[in-house]
């Protein structure tokens, strides 16, 4: 107990500084052209002196640097030395994170409750609505806690069920997972809106799957880290735990804190996670060894054993993509994933529904192939190990320009096209008829109707 308190007592002082300033802090976009380049930039990351909004560094890829003042001069010249060209993509990230504290005052919202979207909220706004809502619809919502973060926060989110008591011994289940990276605010205000649209959508495909399952949304899984983008350093990515901690150079506070997604026992450690407290990637000393990632584990454990749990979605930023599991597989190795295919095929057709709405384009693939490989990530936990059969993660808005500073007046169009594209992901789950999945022999007789179908079709 009194090393819990110390550790507590060490986060408290870490955290007590002023709210770091990103004024004239800059974001270059790098692209290399040789694996010598890969090497440079690799090198470069590993000094710890640079934030990488890019984790996978790879020839031809898109990294975004993110470079202080200090260090702009030299980062500038020391990748002409090597014939690597930067070019500044935005110029104050300082004006982008003031921005964004700013209700947007140009784009349409809508309101529920205290609740509106064109503004980001922090956690105690977040969780107050969460309870408005329990107050707002009795009959329906009830929140929950799925247990405590490292510094003794709520992880909270709420049950929207609109057939309480009738739904019989194993209903369908949905589960959706917001904020798991701190910095990625557009996921909780993603969560929120699909909660309002649950809540009050008159379309009556939305209307069809709010109802046919309880849904469990939990819009921020990473309370103290969520915080701490609030209060301390708006650019921070994983959780508040500092009892790893070592020392990073300049950047001592870096050295605290678990990547939550690369902390699940599903492969962990084994590709695209770090065994350094000084990386963002930084897996934690052993699987599972946070008190967030045991919430999720325990509490899908349980909808898995006692409901029929078909879709467990969880959201980031940013990158535009849908990625299946698994997160390592390339090649043959996607068939890993017993339903693959399916899971392929209503990514594709979400993410085509998704783009007709603003024009937004998503690409479909695990993210091995399209992305980078990683392990040790929530979705590729509950995949591994439960077997829900709808399992995705979505990289929301945009593609670099804002990256993890989108605008507020982003918030809803993001919100419109992600609903259209869950409810099109439902439209075809159903029409394969997972809805009567209930387990791994159910897949197989699920894969055997689909191949018969296509066995028929092809005759046809």
């Amino acid at each position: 107990m009194i090393g819990k308190v110390a550790l507590v007592l060490f986060g408290i002082f870490v955290s007590s500084f002023a709210y770091k300033s990103y004024e004239n802090y800059k974001v270059y976009k790098v692209i290399p052209k040789s694996e010598v380049h890969v090497q440079i930039l690799t090198d470069l990351q590993k000094g710890g002196n640079y934030d990488f909004w890019t984790d996978f560094l790879a020839v031809n890829n898109d990294i975004r640097i993110l470079v202080s003042p200090d260090q702009e001069a030299e980062f500038v010249s020391y990748l002409k030395s090597f014939n690597l060209d930067a070019e500044m993509t935005i110029r104050n990230v300082q004006e982008l994170i003031d921005a964004q504290l700013k209700p947007s005052a140009s784009t349409k919202s809508s309101r529920l409750g205290s609740y509106s979207w064109n503004q980001y909220y922090n956690l105690a706004q977040i969780h107050s609505w969460l309870d408005e809502l329990q107050q707002l619809y009795p009959n329906v919502v009830r929140t929950v806690v799925i247990g405590k973060s490292f510094e003794g926060r709520d992880i909270k989110g709420v049950v929207i069920d609109f057939k309480a008591g009738n739904r019989g011994e194993r209903p369908l289940t949905g589960m959706l997972e917001g904020g798991i990276h701190a910095r990625e605010w557009i996921s909780p205000a993603t969560l929120t809106w699909i909660i309002k649209e649950f809540l009050t959508s008159r379309d009556p495909d939305v209307r069809f799957m709010a109802e046919a399952f309880v849904w469990h949304i939990f819009p921020v899984i990473n309370p103290d880290g969520y915080e701490y983008t609030f209060t301390d350093n708006r650019m921070w990515r994983k959780n508040r735990n500092p009892a790893n901690h070592v020392s990073c150079g300049t950047n001592n506070d870096i050295g605290n804190g678990i990547d939550l997604n690369r902390n699940f026992g599903f492969l962990w450690m084994t590709i695209g996670a770090s065994s350094n407290p000084c990386d963002n990637t930084y897996a934690g000393p052993i699987p599972s060894s946070e008190l967030e990632t045991q919430a999720i584990i325990n509490y899908v454990t349980q909808l898995n054993t006692t409901t029929n749990m078909i879709y467990y979605v969880a959201f980031h930023s940013y990158s535009q993509m849908i990625l299946v599991p698994f997160s390592h597989a390339t090649g043959n190795q996607v068939l890993q994933a017993d339903n693959y295919a399916d899971m392929y095929e209503i990514a594709i057709r979400s993410a085509d529904k998704l783009e007709a709405v603003h024009g937004t384009d998503y690409i479909v693939g695990t993210s091995a192939e399209i992305l980078y490989a990683v392990s040790g990530s929530s979705f590729d936990w509950v995949k591994g190990v439960t077997n829900a059969p709808v399992v995705y993660l979505f990289e929301l808005r945009d593609v670099g320009r804002y990256g993890f500073l989108l605008p507020p007046d982003q918030i809803v169009p993001n919100g419109e096209e992600i609903m259209a594209s869950l409810v099109e992901m439902d439209i075809n789950t159903r029409a394969l008829g997972y809805y009567s999945y209930s387990g791994a022999g159910a897949i197989k007789s699920v894969l055997i109707v689909n191949l018969i179908a296509l066995i028929i079709l092809f005759f046809r």
